[in-house]
């Protein structure tokens, strides 16, 4: 009989046990992320039921909520949508949320551990509660200036001021108005949501981060030429055999240089002509004797295939492993498998400015109570230093000749030295291509660096280049910066 006691008791003791290690995960580690959970009705009604804070810009708000008579008490609402689209995202009933609302969505909600003491005191007193404001980089005239030079083209702006990695400008079109998701009738939420998925120019995706991935074409050159000069093998005067064709090793493909014939003119080529000219065979030529760990750790350096939290995580961008030498030639010059958001070129484009340190990109300034007490504010954080200064400055110089007489004098600005790289990525055969332009203004003393891309060719297919239609859009944007 005592040993049966023994068995039920030590049975019992165990479930407490377990009950008690259950609830407190539950309660201590779980909380967070049962809270963020779009599944969870009672955080739902409970968001809506609290008046969610505002997401501002420059003190003016591009997310608000305002009262409403129905049961979910507030609405949320986007002046402007459409112009912050990829930045807000959209805040939806059950459906998801996504931008800002969904990565700062425990602040935003008033549901996070730092506002735990004036949810209380709220309750306490009998005011309402209220989640906290969320203030971004973005300044409003880059932005602006960023969307109205982007026009109707598909494609993506972002704008990243070098030294502190705060993101000034981030544009994703076509765009969506996410006033169109925020209604409190579920099923025309769903309706909306399911037109806009359905839509083949694809709105709800943020070029500017993720999606699907673009080839860089010669905006890459900028890797690799940083993996060269970094190794101390190679300088801006190196030279490089200079051909007018090439056939790939192993194969009977040939690639050319954009404008055809050799570059420059010469049996051989600086790697400085090669990079003001955007010129492919060097480049192939370069990444052949560099090999693909050099290039592959440069481009890691930087940032591939890390998903950079801004604080939207974004899709990392990708080297990945060639198969041969005749890939790893084309991979060189941007072609091949080669992927990249906006966000990773501006992010390479930067640290070049920066003096070879990458800045943690962010859109998040500050984080403030409704009665504006500071519960975050923002740190500059180093993200890597991939190149030195002196390769830095070596880049810069190319990058200057590329604006200033190469292949994208359209990015020039009266009285302003700027630093830039065009890139006209291929894509299928017939298909239009990819059009890019990536660079920094001053020269030297860099306030903004900028990743301009353009796809569909910019309505030309394949006539359109980089310098044509990409650069005076990045123009536009630093012309926005340096008149403030």
């Amino acid at each position: 009989m005592k040993r049966q006691l023994r068995a039920i008791s030590t049975v019992v003791v165990l479930m407490f046990v377990a009950l008690f290690v259950s609830t407190t995960s539950i309660q201590f580690f779980a909380a967070q992320q049962l809270r963020a959970d779009p599944r969870n009705s009672r955080t739902i009604l409970d968001s809506y039921s609290t008046k969610r804070g505002a997401i501002l810009v420059d003190g003016t708000p591009i997310a608000e909520s305002k009262p409403v008579d129905d049961q979910y008490n507030y609405q949320r609402s986007y002046p402007n949508g459409e112009l912050y689209s990829a930045v807000t995202g959209y805040f939806t009933i059950g459906q998801g949320d996504t931008g800002i609302e969904s990565a700062e969505n425990t602040y935003l909600s008033g549901n996070s551990d730092d506002n735990f003491f004036g949810n209380i005191n709220s309750i306490l007193t009998g005011q309402d509660v209220q989640g906290d404001n969320v203030n971004l980089t973005i300044d409003p005239a880059v932005q602006q200036a960023a969307y109205d030079a982007l026009g109707s083209n598909s494609g993506a702006v972002v704008a990243i001021q070098p030294k502190t990695g705060k993101i000034l400008a981030m544009v994703s079109k076509p765009g969506y108005d996410p006033n169109s998701l925020a209604v409190h009738d579920t099923e025309q939420v769903i309706a909306t949501y399911k037109s806009l998925l359905a839509n083949q120019s694809q709105p709800l995706a943020n070029r500017a981060i993720g999606g699907d991935l673009y080839a860089p074409g010669s905006v890459f050159k900028l890797v690799v030429a940083s993996a060269a000069f970094e190794s101390g093998d190679y300088t801006l005067d190196s030279t490089l055999p200079n051909p007018s064709t090439l056939t790939l090793p192993g194969t009977s493909r040939t690639i050319n240089n954009a404008e055809g014939g050799s570059c420059g003119g010469g049996d051989t080529v600086t790697i400085a002509v090669a990079i003001q000219d955007s010129c492919n065979i060097p480049f192939a030529e370069l990444g052949q004797k560099l090999g693909y760990d050099a290039i592959k750790a440069m481009a890691d350096k930087y940032g591939f295939g890390d998903s950079i939290h801004v604080p939207m995580a974004s899709t990392p961008s990708e080297y990945p492993q060639t198969d041969g030498v005749a890939e790893l030639m084309r991979s060189a010059f941007g072609q091949q498998s080669v992927r990249v958001s906006p966000l990773q070129i501006a992010m390479v484009t930067a640290g070049i400015a920066n003096g070879g340190t990458v800045m943690q990109p962010t859109l998040v300034d500050s984080i403030q109570t409704s009665d504006l007490k500071t519960v975050e504010s923002f740190q500059a954080k180093q993200y890597s230093s991939p190149i030195s200064g002196s390769v830095s400055a070596d880049l810069t110089t190319a990058m200057q000749s590329v604006v200033s007489g190469g292949t994208g004098t359209n990015a020039r600005i009266d009285g302003v030295d700027v630093a830039g790289k065009t890139g006209t990525a291929e894509n299928g055969t017939g298909d239009p291509y990819t059009l890019w332009f990536t660079g920094f203004a001053p020269a030297k003393n860099p306030e903004v660096a900028v990743a301009v891309v353009v796809g569909n060719g910019g309505g030309l297919g394949q006539r359109g280049v980089g310098n044509t239609v990409a650069a005076p859009i990045a123009k536009k944007v630093m012309e926005a910066v340096l008149n403030k």
